[in-house]
């Protein structure tokens, strides 16, 4: 099959995430074969809620900044819209000031004078807590909590792709969004070119990772080219290559049903969708549905919780490690006996974990009799207490114990091995979430602002 789609609008997605290294060759590559617009995700809630509760970014501003400048470039050079979604890892206020600012300097450093548009997507919780009847839990969750609201230090609420499109018809040629659905932000443009609304999702989910959906997920971002019926993506790199398997795949990734996704304003429906091999590097999709219904903007929200000390320590000792569950569960016991014992009331409300990373320490399910005794251990120490001081003392209390508690009393005393000092690392202040709802809107824009930076009319103001 060698015939391709035509009228198409096509989006290059650099990279997965911002900050993970967009490659200027991929920017060149996708310009040279069209593109209308180059659209990629910087957020996400995969490494917890700290992100979220504190505003700040999960990668350096060095990455970000490197990023930025390659697309900034690529954009003025194109003249095509750039658009970022879920800017600063969390897409909080604050996190979106934080990239925008990075984006004011880079085009002051590069000479260029961009139409910035900023979208904000946080909510405050007296806003939510008025609107009765609206938010609805998802599970586990099963209620609205008023106290879950008011203890969050940031709710998002994930946008859809319109007010991406507001900003780009209002003329801007950069969009930085607060949190979005990763695919929003990459249907955004052809949806509002015309395109069918079940490709325009369907691509956005496929090239969200970047990618991730081709044959070598580390050999550069990917082109999607969206047509009324269906859409074709291709790898930017031409030593990569796309495959009906690999595109397929990506409906797996954060989905826990293959073929629906829930988006603001309807679900995307795959069902009948077919992945057809164009030639050996380009796949097409088609059947793809987008099912109109009542529009919902999921909200997310983080607080601050207690703080945490940790310790941790190398175990190679044989008899050890021939009965690693019964030595962790009387270690376990014996430091919280050890605690209450030497601390008492003072220690207040604590908890102790300790995690045999090099065994179950990820999967934490039952080990088979027959599973083959580790060579080593490393034994991670975690308390958690009500203030850092509390759980520092708790972790000097149990040292002794951690560093030299034999498998059984008659035995002799061991030494495991610290692989730092002072063996006790204050990890701070340890935060949660505490929102997985949805708060019914009447459309895409309702709780959304959008404040436009467009610096060449102001300057002739």
């Amino acid at each position: 099959m060698s015939d391709r789609l035509s009228g198409t609008v096509n989006i290059l997605v650099p990279v997965g995430a911002l900050g993970v290294g967009v490659r200027e060759k991929d920017l060149d590559a996708g310009i040279a074969a069209g593109a209308h617009a180059i659209a990629l995700d910087a957020g996400s809630t995969d490494s917890g809620p700290a992100y979220l509760a504190t505003g700040k970014s999960k990668y350096s501003r060095g990455a970000i900044k490197a990023d930025l400048t390659l697309l900034m470039k690529a954009q003025a050079k194109a003249g095509i819209p750039l658009l970022i979604g879920s800017c600063g890892t969390s897409g909080c206020d604050m996190a979106l000031d934080w990239t925008a600012d990075i984006v004011r300097e880079i085009a002051s450093e590069l000479g260029l004078n961009p139409k910035i548009s900023l979208l904000y997507s946080e909510q405050r919780a007296e806003d939510m807590l008025s609107r009765e009847g609206a938010i609805t839990p998802l599970a586990p969750i099963t209620d609205v909590e008023t106290a879950a609201f008011e203890a969050c230090e940031h709710i998002v609420a994930l946008m859809g792709p319109e007010p991406y499109i507001a900003a780009l018809e209002a003329g801007a040629d950069i969009v930085l969004g607060g949190r979005t659905t990763d695919t929003a932000v990459i249907a955004a443009v052809p949806l509002m070119r015309g395109a069918g609304a079940g490709p325009s999702w369907h691509a956005g989910k496929i090239a969200e990772c970047g990618g991730q959906c081709t044959a070598n997920s580390r050999d550069g971002g990917v082109m999607i080219r969206v047509g009324k019926d269906a859409f074709e993506i291709e790898p930017l790199s031409q030593t990569n290559r796309c495959e009906p398997y690999s595109v397929s795949a990506h409906l797996l990734y954060e989905n826990s049903n293959p073929t629906r996704l829930l988006e603001p304003g309807g679900v995307l429906d795959v069902s009948a969708a077919r992945y057809i091999a164009v030639d050996d590097r380009v796949v097409r999709v088609e059947g793809s549905r987008f099912e109109v219904a009542p529009y919902t903007m999921k909200l997310e929200g983080a607080s601050r919780g207690d703080f945490q000390t940790i310790m941790l320590v190398g175990i190679c000792d044989p008899k050890v490690l021939a009965q690693i569950d019964l030595f962790v569960r009387q270690m376990h016991g014996l430091l919280c006996s050890r605690v209450d014992a030497a601390m008492g009331k003072a220690a207040g409300d604590y908890h102790i974990s300790l995690r045999p990373y090099g065994w179950n320490a990820v999967l934490d399910d039952p080990v088979p009799e027959t599973e083959p005794q580790p060579r080593e251990i490393g034994l991670l120490f975690v308390a958690t207490a009500a203030s850092q001081e509390i759980a520092t003392q708790i972790a000097k209390t149990c040292n002794p114990a951690f560093f030299h508690m034999p498998l059984r009393p008659e035995f002799e005393l061991p030494s495991y091995a610290f692989p730092f000092s002072p063996s006790e690392i204050e990890r701070g202040q340890v935060f949660e979430f505490r929102l997985n709802h949805v708060v019914a809107v009447a459309d895409g824009l309702e709780r959304v602002r959008i404040v436009h930076e467009f610096i060449e009319e102001a300057e002739h103001a």
